[in-house]
């Protein structure tokens, strides 16, 4: 069984950075391709970016923090990460990291993930 754990969440005002970490155990990471999701209070949960299991590490990313967000994996530490940058108000929620292990590419549709983690939350000041 995959269990992910985040880390990294807090309080930050706007235009600041956090870094979110979320490590795995229990498989073999390195086949997952890794996504970050978040649900805002009283909102659905939605994707924020992916990156691919393949050597290229292809990335995607929602439209609404592509050029602020970078998500990143390091096998080697079973880790992937998902730095933010340029910090809005509105990226205030409850930021879920998951593990697709079907060797799937660009997945951005949550229910083909197969593990989650419980969730870091990022609250962010103006």
């Amino acid at each position: 069984q995959v269990q992910l754990v985040e880390s990294g969440g807090g309080l930050v005002q706007a235009g600041g950075s956090l870094r979110l970490s979320c490590a795995a155990s229990g498989g073999t990471f390195s086949r997952y391709s890794m996504g970050w999701f978040r649900q805002a209070l009283g909102k659905e949960r939605e994707f924020v970016a992916s990156i691919s299991w393949t050597a290229s590490g292809n990335t995607y990313y929602a439209d609404s923090v592509k050029g602020r967000f970078t998500i990143s994996r390091e096998n080697a530490k079973n880790t992937v990460y998902l730095q933010m940058d340029s910090l809005k108000t509105e990226d205030t929620a409850l930021y879920f990291c998951a593990a697709d292990s079907a060797l799937r590419v660009g997945v951005q549709s949550e229910i083909v993930y197969d593990y989650w983690g419980q969730g870091t939350q990022v609250t962010v000041s103006s």
